[in-house]
């Protein structure tokens, strides 16, 4: 884990593809049959590096596969503060701002609603309010048919 937030922390400074490179060497590392709490965190995170919502979705999509895997004895091993039901939100959110973004408005609105569905995991923080809000926020746009980038949505920095 410690790994992964490195990256992800070399990503947020401005060197995407170099955070893209050690997270897709971790994954090589950890394998499809590897630690799920490191492959869903790995994912999801690796997702956020891509500007292309078709290559995100991929990561996305292997992100909650990942989730159904994790056990919440895992997830406490890890972080006392951690379930697995807090996943939810974010992960069904990421993937439907991709599917919004490719066009698929059904998919995303499922999407949508199955991270409405699992909002009530989030604690009433700073965390769980924004989550809350890019739901309604992507929802809007999925209703308006809209496929433009988030500037709320995290992903590499542009420049």
């Amino acid at each position: 884990m410690e790994a992964i937030a490195a990256a992800v922390v070399e990503g947020h400074g401005g060197d995407t593809a170099a955070a893209r490179r050690r997270l897709l060497e971790l994954w090589a590392s950890i394998g499809v049959t590897g630690d799920a709490l490191h492959r869903c965190s790995l994912a999801h995170h690796l997702a956020d590096l891509y500007e292309d919502p078709a290559q995100s979705l991929a990561w996305d999509i292997r992100a909650l596969d990942a989730a159904a895997a994790v056990t919440e004895r895992r997830v406490q091993e890890h972080h006392a503060d951690l379930s697995v039901a807090g996943f939810y939100p974010s992960l069904h959110l990421n993937l439907a701002d991709c599917y919004r973004r490719l066009g698929s408005f059904e998919a995303a609105a499922e999407h949508v609603d199955a991270a409405r569905g699992h909002l009530h995991a989030l604690p009433r923080a700073p965390y769980g309010d924004m989550i809350r809000g890019a739901v309604e926020e992507v929802a809007e746009a999925v209703a308006r048919q809209d496929r433009t980038p988030r500037s709320s949505a995290p992903g590499p920095v542009s420049g």
